[in-house]
């Protein structure tokens, strides 16, 4: 049976199509992500409301809390959480604002995940471990399958009650109800009465910095990453 060309036309027609598609996806990665604050969903507390302001008043376990909020910044790109988290850590550590997003890769951190990989796929939880060591600090990656829920509560608490060390959490955005995507960003606070943690979402174009029920971050955590095929966890840096 003789097969049919596709006209000249068509084809050229899904070449561009192709052609426009990609160039999006290309243009979405690299801009800086647009405003677009979505609910809250129940069973977070916002920060910044009477419930997350008196969940942080007279808090023994927010020694990183100053430090964290005067370095604090937003994602630059959609896959940069990684990256911002990174670099609020890394000038809390040194008490200074001199690294950027835009400084952040170098020849070292290039040889883990270069700023392009890391752009269009964002990082796993060992990639940011080992980005994090690329600048000369302490990293210990910790996978939610290799611990508990009750060793992840203590080794926080203990960090949020001394300073020059802090904690990011890798986890799936999901559990906590807030859509589907890996997240990474640091934590900030603990309040002991509520079993809570303050994550500061570096996302800050869509979600505030939240307090989070221990069990249900780490149930968000505990979800694997399909990017390496092992769960997320969290990053101890000092």
């Amino acid at each position: 049976m003789r097969r049919l060309r596709r006209p000249a036309w068509a084809v050229g027609g899904s070449i561009i199509a192709v052609s426009l598609f990609a160039c999006a996806i290309w243009t979405a990665a690299f801009r800086a992500p647009s405003v677009d604050i979505r609910p809250i969903p129940a069973g977070l507390i916002a920060a910044n409301s009477i419930a997350g302001e008196q969940l942080l008043s007279n808090n023994p376990f927010a020694a990183d809390y100053d430090d964290l909020s005067r370095s604090f910044e937003s994602q630059s790109r959609a896959a940069y959480c990684g990256v911002a988290s990174s670099v609020i850590v890394l000038n809390a550590l040194h008490h200074n604002r001199s690294l950027t997003q835009s400084t952040f890769f170098t020849d070292a951190t290039d040889r883990v995940r270069s700023s392009l990989r890391v752009t269009l796929g964002g990082m796993t939880l060992e990639q940011l471990g080992e980005l994090l060591r690329a600048h000369d600090v302490q990293a210990t990656v910790v996978f939610a399958s290799d611990s508990n829920v009750d060793r992840f509560r203590a080794i926080a608490l203990q960090n949020l009650q001394t300073p020059h060390d802090f904690v990011l959490v890798n986890y799936q955005r999901a559990v906590l109800g807030q859509g589907e995507a890996g997240h990474i960003s640091p934590i900030a606070a603990y309040n002991s009465q509520a079993d809570r943690f303050l994550v500061l979402d570096v996302a800050t174009y869509r979600y505030p910095p939240v307090w989070v029920t221990t069990q249900d971050l780490w149930n968000a955590m505990k979800t694997v990453d399909p990017a390496s095929n092992r769960t997320r966890g969290f990053v101890t840096v000092r």
